[in-house]
Order: structure tokens, then sequence, then C-alpha cells
């Protein structure tokens, strides 16, 4: 579904990206893992349109580089960042309907659904959100993405500073989503909820991938973990 191949990205005269490889297929849970500074929100970034790409960027047969932010969204890729962007002073309904896509009948997802899965955000529906919990504004910047059907979704950072049962709450969603076969690029430090909802893992160092396995297959490599991952 997704193929990156040879990408490459600069920051003004810093080469941040050097030959990035990797893919996501339909449905699956691809992890992006490795130390910050590596390269993961800036390939994610990339993928988007936001940060100029150099390489080869393919969705579903269509090559996206370097096509604009909104045109990959339409083509069915969406992003939820690392700074949980919600609309502060919209309630909760409210955020998820600016997200849904104006297509009726064909969506994937529902608001009732997003309620269902997330008992909170269907309690505090009329509740602004910016005074929901760090916890609650990452699930709900997560239904938003989803509300407009994307079938690639890529996740920066949605653990971060959650505690673990909302950590928990976040990796049976992500499940879920993929079930449905949307397929999941996340990028993650935690090595815990990787292993354990991914399908595939890559490892980033120094702008590149420098491994690629199964979560089986990363569990036994403790020279991988030990150079690319502990802190």
């Amino acid at each position: 579904m997704l193929e990156v191949k040879d990408l490459n990205a600069w920051y003004g005269k810093s080469h941040i990206l050097r030959g990035v490889n990797f893919e996501v297929g339909e449905g699956e849970i691809v992890s992006l893992l490795g130390r910050n500074g590596v390269g993961r929100s800036t390939t994610v970034k990339t993928i988007m349109g936001e940060v100029e790409p150099s390489g080869s960027i393919i969705f579903k047969g269509q090559q996206i580089a370097g096509k604009k932010s909104y045109e990959i969204a339409k083509l069915g890729i969406g992003c939820v960042p690392e700074n949980r962007d919600i609309f502060p002073g919209l309630t909760v309904r409210q955020n998820l309907l600016l997200g849904m896509k104006s297509r009726k009948g064909s969506a994937r997802w529902s608001i009732e659904e997003m309620f269902r899965m997330f008992p909170n955000l269907g309690e505090r529906a009329d509740v602004a959100g910016g005074v929901l919990s760090g916890g609650e504004q990452q699930m709900l910047c997560m239904c938003r993405t989803l509300m407009g059907d994307p079938e690639l979704i890529m996740i920066d950072e949605p653990t971060e500073g959650l505690a673990p049962k909302v950590v928990e709450q976040v990796g049976e969603l992500l499940q879920e989503i993929a079930s449905r076969g949307v397929a999941i690029l996340l990028v993650e430090q935690k090595l815990t909820i990787a292993l354990r909802i991914s399908h595939r893992l890559y490892v980033m160092g120094h702008g590149q991938i420098v491994y690629e396995g199964t979560p089986d297959s990363l569990l036994k490599a403790d020279d991988v973990r030990r150079e690319w991952l502990e802190v």
C-alpha cells in the first residue's frame, strides 16, 4: 500500500533522512522505532508533504512525493501529529464532525462508534476539547483523523506522557483500526506497545533504517536493542 524508496530529506543544509526504505501493507501495523532525533517524525512529515522529499513515495500505486499535504490527505492518508492537534474551543462532537468526510454512507467509522470504543469521549461529547485530559485529547485526535476515513494512518508518538492504562487503550484501538483494513505506521519509543501490536518493525538510526524484522526477531536481537533503542 505504501512503498518508500531511497527517501532523503533536508532541514536547511542538515541531511536528516539518508536513503530510507520501507513498506506498509494493507491492514498492517508497522512500527518505526528509534531514539529521539533519528528522523522518525521527519519521515512522517516528508510522506505527508510537509518536508520536501527526494526519492520515491508510492501510495496505492501512485507517486505522491512532491504533492501538497491536502492532496495526499485526499488520496487516503491520515496523520496524527505528536502535538495532539485538536480544536480546544470546540466540543468533542464538533471536533469529530470537522474530521468527517462529506460523502455519506461509505465511511468505515461513525461518531457513535467512536463513542462506543471510547466511552470517556461519549460521556464528554459536549465538553470543550481543551479541558480534556492528555489521554482523552490523544484519543480525540486519533478519532478525528479516522472520521476522514483514511486507508493509511500515520501516528507520531501516541503514548507519550500517557498513563499505562491509557497506553493499553491506545493499543486496543490501533488493533481495531487495523482489523478493518486500515494500515498503520506507528512512530513509537515505547518498545512494549510496539512489540505487542506490530506485525513488523523498522528501527531507525542516523536517518537510516538499521533493522527490519518482526517483534519476535527484535526480542532476540539484543545487540540491535542495545545499540539503537536503549536510552
